[in-house]
């Protein structure tokens, strides 16, 4: 397959896309420039997706807000589509459990029992609390596509007792997100849980399948932006990765979650947050390697485009050649 390049990539949009999915991932504090909505449609994007900084109550008390009730209107008076994607075991298997029964915590690398992140897989009653938690949640927040997003603590080991650690952090993972997807199922019939290959997940599982709703979701953290990504195969958050994950899962349902309109990634978490460096050349060929793969799904990070960031920066042109690159046929 070729890409279209030059004006005609980013001109008529005449021809289908190939991409059912084109988003942005955002923080509620970006939604103080109110009008994303309108901007995702103009992008000719379908999808917002809501993130945090530290818990999933941040997203929780937002669209229950005056704000986040207006965001959601407008978001649905435009046709576009609303997810959540949250980094959400400290909600889903609260830490103060570890007082009642240590066993569902994980074993670190020193043999001790620790709340600190994420759990112990081989605990029956961890997965059944972590099922219950998901559940409640999707009560609260609940996707316009069907697709739930409920991922890990943020780039932490999994358990290494004797029996997690014949498991693969990605395995392991698997296994949470295998239990939580058929309780989702249970709670709404159109349920899919997406599987996060990021950081220590981005290796393929081998020994633990996923369960029919399960859709990988793959973000490549530490790659570089300065070339594109076919030509970065091998090494830390390589091409070959996401290869070897689609042999494990559906191309057709899987999701790139990309970090070329991350702001927040470009300024290292901090702010005041840096000029985004947008690089349209190697978005391109980056859209063309993820299609030529069979991913029909992408979303990027947009987290620190918020007011601040206009007033310092002005329009940032890239949104709209983010949306016109993922609009055009191959």
């Amino acid at each position: 397959m070729r890409l279209l390049a030059g004006a005609g990539m980013l001109g008529s949009s005449r021809a289908a896309s190939p991409f059912a999915t084109r988003g942005v991932v955002l923080l509620p504090e970006d939604l103080t420039l109110k009008d994303w909505p309108d901007r995702v449609k103009q992008a000719g994007l379908t999808t917002v997706a809501l993130h945090h900084g530290r818990s999933v109550f941040e997203v929780i008390k937002f669209v229950t807000s005056d704000p986040g009730r207006a965001f959601l209107d407008r978001s649905g008076e435009l046709g576009i589509d609303v997810e959540y994607e949250l980094h959400a075991m400290n909600e889903l298997l609260p830490r103060w459990l570890f007082e009642q029964d240590q066993s569902l915590f994980r074993v670190n690398e020193k043999g001790e029992r620790t709340p600190d992140w994420n759990l112990c897989v081989h605990s029956a009653r961890a997965l059944e609390v972590i099922a219950e938690n998901a559940v409640a949640i999707a009560r609260l927040l609940r996707p316009t596509t069907g697709r739930y997003f409920y991922w890990g603590d943020d780039g932490k080991p999994g358990c290494r007792c004797a029996t997690c650690r014949e498991l693969s952090d990605s395995e392991q993972a698997l296994v949470v997100e295998n239990r939580v997807a058929k309780a989702l199922r249970r709670h709404d019939p159109r349920a899919r849980l997406a599987h996060l290959a990021y950081s220590g997940t981005l290796s393929a599982p081998r020994r633990v399948k996923p369960e029919p709703n399960v859709f990988l979701e793959y973000a490549p953290i530490a790659r570089r932006y300065d070339i594109p990504y076919s030509d970065q195969m091998e090494g830390k958050d390589g091409l070959g990765n996401l290869e070897a994950n689609l042999r494990a899962f559906p191309a057709a349902s899987a999701q790139v979650l990309e970090y070329w309109l991350d702001v927040s990634r470009f300024s290292r978490w901090r702010r005041p947050a840096v000029k985004l460096p947008w690089n349209r050349d190697v978005f391109l060929a980056d859209v063309r390697a993820y299609a030529e793969r069979g991913i029909r799904h992408v979303t990027s990070f947009a987290c620190y485009i918020d007011e601040d960031y206009f007033k310092r920066y002005g329009e940032p042109g890239a949104i709209s050649e983010y949306g016109a690159g993922l609009r055009q046929t191959l």
